[in-house]
């Protein structure tokens, strides 16, 4: 095929024409001839430079079990502590690193991890695609989530563990109050894995929408996909509160400046509120993945079809936009306005609303069904036991008068418990029970799981449910000693003795895996005889997922009606007759065929570039800060290594995925996979840039603290600095919009100015940083603005670099468009910060 664009014309009609079916073929050839190209490396190496969603999927999700049984383990050193009133078992220090380390280990290394890797091992499968759409780049996310977690361990082994919760309230965490390296350790190992959750809601986000098999509009999408599209978003959104409110604390420790600090006008609560602004919605993106996996278990085990599948959608949609407006519920106690109070309490209440939409939709498939009870059923069934109570809790905490009398007592620890392992905990165990055979290929051994779910379910209830009436009667959550009150005493060693029941019940369910996965029999294609695309493949299930590609032809059938087919390659993109990694990508709405992305092979980059960021880590946490700006030249180094790994090269010939249907490949595609990620990646990055402002404006408008001295944000030199930052941004954001060379050297141009004129308003114009927290405020927004100026530099001289190189023309656009979005969205976020901080002074 000779390399020539295809039209726009000849691009509308692929789009819009029934792929045809491409002719059958040997299964086996095809087999092999993906096998080889999908393939990890070989031993050690190819453990460490795999990139399949599959394998990182599945190791994600090992990672995560293990991070569980360590967090389980800490549970049971808190129970035997507290069994009873004067537990001598640990003292106070190593009680609150314990108690912290084990809800950051829950939360941050176990919950959020284990559906990330669910997702990428399930989503490519259930879309009927071949991979994520960044396979580095999950890569990265495994590696950044893998050293964070790494750091946190070891610091709990060498004693300086954090210790101020796993909410990390200031002032309880800061210099003062906090000394030594625990609290850092905490804000910057989080940090450090939450790469790996904003490098997975990217790639879920870009993959549902992109990749989904030709024809599969949103409406005919598998539920579990809108349910991990809604918990993307919600982490797109929610975790950059936290990010900044962890940046603000750390540079309070480590420089001095005073963002919580009453005395010099900062405020303790503003913490509170960018923790719970991603506190609370992380409810929801633990649950909301399970949930979805549920509603694709239920109909499967009862033999029929979910019961109200757009009801489902919009309660998911629903909840994704309450839950952003519940977290001051968590804040009931600081003494907010009755009109919040009252407003926060009634979207609390409403959130049940969806919730329960759910819950009757489970119910009422079950009703119309023929509900067998497999394995994944029990734990379902679990399900509905536990978190019913959970919520039915929540809504008692969500009324005010209830919530004062509740607040911080072992009440909520209970409730807390029986909204994540009844909401996911119990969950996953059913997902794991269902797709076991798919990930292992092989059948389990009865008996040992239905008894380890028993055990579970009679520990989990003896433990949490006791723990309800123990903070009815008033008892604390958070200490490690008690008075000797007679009925705190022998509700907490009731409690304990079940606690270690249930260590024992899940101890069974990891035995019941293990043996599946060493001595079950081999278990045959499609099992559970399943409707979803999930099962038509091999078992267990090949890197590459499907010798060709579902269509639209393919899609409402049963799996084992199309595998076959399928294996034969009569649906799109069969084989890998290019040796290279191919995969479909589709239009976001209606699933229309749009172009061939060619994905990156086996690399040790992502392991090398998380390695860097894992030093400067390091460096920080040891208080080496030089060092650490120095060790950020290397991360700058592999990103560009990563960027020349995207950039054009080899046959850019046009593809024909079926008789009659050819498609461009992404490098001349009007919009790759990574201009979406882009798109997605700057939504993430505007709600930090929201965050910082909601700083600002907080301090200004809610806090009582010491009025800041008069800035010199209204002096005349001030004004030509921001002016000049101003035009040069603007003047290389119009330049971006030109593709040639001498744009994107003018840009490098423009920047620079930029920077300059920046580093010299906020060396000689703004006020010292530790005066006063507005000023340490304006200078996280200055810092901001830089660092994507910086950035905005170095996206144009890569440009200016493929211009060159000779890898951009008018059919490939090369680096150009990610530039252009770039420099705009850098040109429009320093535009509105200087209107804030402008404003904000004349007031």
């Amino acid at each position: 095929m000779t390399d020539t664009a295809v039209t726009a014309a000849e691009q509308e009609n692929a789009a819009t024409a029934e792929l045809a079916r491409n002719r059958p073929q040997r299964a086996l050839h095809l087999h092999r001839e993906l096998g080889r190209v999908w393939a990890n490396d070989k031993g050690l190496w190819g453990q460490i430079t795999a990139v399949s969603h599959t394998t990182l999927g599945l190791r994600f999700m090992a990672t995560a079990f293990v991070f569980f049984a360590i967090g389980g383990i800490l549970s049971m050193l808190i129970r035997a502590q507290l069994a009873t009133h004067d537990g001598a078992f640990l003292d106070t220090e190593i009680y609150n690193q314990i108690f912290t380390m084990h809800g950051s280990i829950m939360m941050f290394l176990f919950a959020i991890p284990m559906l990330e890797g669910l997702g990428i091992w399930l989503l490519p499968k259930l879309l009927g695609t071949r991979d994520m759409a960044f396979p580095r780049l999950t890569a990265l996310g495994y590696w950044c989530y893998l050293f964070g977690g790494l750091i946190m361990l070891t610091a709990l082994l060498f004693g300086v563990a954090p210790r101020d919760g796993w909410f990390m309230y200031t002032p309880l965490s800061s210099a003062a109050h906090s000394p030594g390296i625990n609290a850092d350790v905490w804000l910057l190992g989080v940090t450090f894995v939450e790469i790996s959750a904003i490098a997975a809601a990217v790639e879920i986000t870009v993959t549902i929408l992109r990749q989904r098999a030709p024809g599969m509009k949103l409406t005919q999408m598998p539920l579990f996909a809108w349910y991990m599209l809604g918990t993307s978003v919600m982490m797109l959104v929610g975790f950059p509160p936290l990010i900044a409110g962890s940046v603000l604390l750390e540079l309070e420790r480590a420089f001095d400046w005073p963002f919580f600090e009453v005395a010099r006008g900062g405020d303790p609560l503003l913490w509170q509120h960018l923790f719970w602004l991603f506190g609370h919605p992380e409810v929801y993106i633990i649950f909301l993945p399970a949930a979805g996996a549920m509603s694709m278990i239920i109909p499967v085990m009862c033999r029929t079809k979910i019961l109200g599948y757009g009801a489902i959608v919009a309660a998911v949609l629903g909840l994704v936009f309450l839950s952003f407006g519940l977290w001051v519920h968590h804040m009931f106690t600081v003494g907010i306005p009755h009109m919040a109070l009252a407003f926060f309490s009634a979207a609390s209440v409403l959130v049940a609303v969806p919730t329960g939409v759910q819950v009757f939709a489970w119910i009422g498939t079950m009703w119309k069904g023929q509900p067998q009870l497999h394995l994944p059923m029990y734990h379902i069934l679990g399900f509905f036991l536990t978190f019913v109570m959970g919520g039915l809790t929540g809504v008692m905490l969500a009324i005010v008068p209830f919530n004062w009398q509740a607040h911080d007592t072992a009440f909520v620890t209970a409730h807390l418990h029986y909204v994540l392992i009844g909401g996911f905990v119990f969950p996953m165990m059913a997902a794991a029970t269902y797709w076991m055979p798919l990930i292992t290929g092989k059948s389990r051994i009865k008996g040992l799981g239905e008894t380890a779910f028993w055990v579970i379910l009679i520990g989990f209830h003896g433990t949490f449910f006791i723990m309800h009436l123990t903070g009815l009667l008033g008892m604390p959550r958070r200490v490690d000693i008690y008075p000797d009150n007679p009925e705190w005493v022998w509700l907490n060693l009731t409690s304990s003795v079940f606690s270690f029941v249930l260590t024992i019940g899940f101890a069974m369910f990891a035995l019941d895996l293990l043996l599946q996965i060493t001595l079950g029999k081999r278990q045959r294609r499609d099992p559970w005889e399943a409707p979803t695309l999930d099962w038509a493949m091999p078992v267990p299930s090949p890197n590459y997922n499907f010798s060709s590609l579902p269509t639209a032809r393919h899609l409402d059938r049963p799996a084992r009606d199309i595998i076959l087919p399928l294996a034969r390659g009569e649906g799109a993109l069969p084989g890998a007759p290019r040796d290279r990694r191919e995969l479909l990508v589709t239009r976001a709405i209606a699933a229309e065929p749009d172009h061939v992305a060619i994905l990156p092979g086996n690399t040790a980059l992502p392991l090398a570039l998380s390695a860097s960021i894992c030093a400067f880590v390091l460096l920080m946490l040891g208080g080496i800060y030089l060092m650490a700006a120095f060790a950020l030249i290397p991360v700058a180094a592999l990103i560009w290594l990563w960027g020349r790994g995207m950039a054009p090269a080899g046959d850019m010939s046009p593809v024909e995925i079926a008789p009659g249907t050819i498609l461009p490949v992404h490098h001349r595609a009007r919009q790759s996979l990574g201009q979406s990620g882009l798109i997605t990646l700057l939504v993430a990055d505007g709600t930090l840039f929201a965050s910082l402002i909601f700083g600002l404006a907080f301090l200004s408008v809610v806090t009582q603290g010491p009025t800041a001295p008069v800035a010199g944000a209204e002096n005349i030199a001030t004004l030509i600095g921001l002016g000049i930052i101003a035009l040069a941004l603007i003047a290389a954001a119009w330049v971006a919009t030109g593709a040639s060379r001498s744009a994107a050297l003018i840009g490098v141009v423009l920047n620079g100015v930029a920077l300059v004129a920046l580093v010299w308003l906020s060396w000689t114009q703004m006020d010292d940083a530790k005066t006063h927290a507005r000023d340490a405020l304006r200078a996280v927004v200055a810092g901001y603005v830089g660092l994507h100026v910086i950035t905005a530099s170095g996206m144009a001289a890569f440009v200016a670099n493929q211009h060159a190189r000779g890898e951009i023309d008018q059919q490939t656009p090369g680096a150009h468009p990610a530039w252009r979005a770039w420099q705009g969205f850098t040109a429009a976020t320093a535009l509105l910060a200087m209107v804030i901080v402008l404003a904000q002074a004349l007031a």
